[in-house]
């Protein structure tokens, strides 16, 4: 069976399926790489909880970057955010983001 979360004409936020919560991009607000990561992984928190899991299950992440410049930036946060010993298959590059005050979208895959 599929579980649909959110859904809407074009996405939907959380898709479950066969124990496994599939995220959509989440971006964050805030000037900076450190602001949008903080608060793009905040955002992640949430629709984990939403999907009844949460960051220790977490399988797989795509990180998009508009600038691989701001790598070690990114990784500052997120080294601070993933618990201890539970670090996800992880993939990083750079790409045109949706909007051009966009520095970073993070795309999860979980364990329910």
């Amino acid at each position: 069976m599929i579980e649909r979360i959110d859904t809407g004409q074009r996405m939907s936020k959380i898709v479950k399926h066969n124990g496994v919560a599939y995220l959509c991009g989440q971006v964050g607000e805030g000037a900076t790489v450190t602001d949008q990561t903080k608060d793009c992984l905040g955002r992640v928190e949430a629709l984990l909880d939403r999907a009844g899991s949460s960051k220790d299950q977490m399988l797989q992440v795509v990180i998009w970057l508009a600038d691989m410049a701001d790598f070690a930036e990114m990784n500052a946060v997120w080294d601070a955010w993933v618990p201890e010993g539970r670090a996800p298959a992880r993939a990083c590059g750079e790409a045109k983001l949706a909007r051009p005050e966009l520095k970073v979208e993070i795309i999860v895959t979980a364990a329910c």
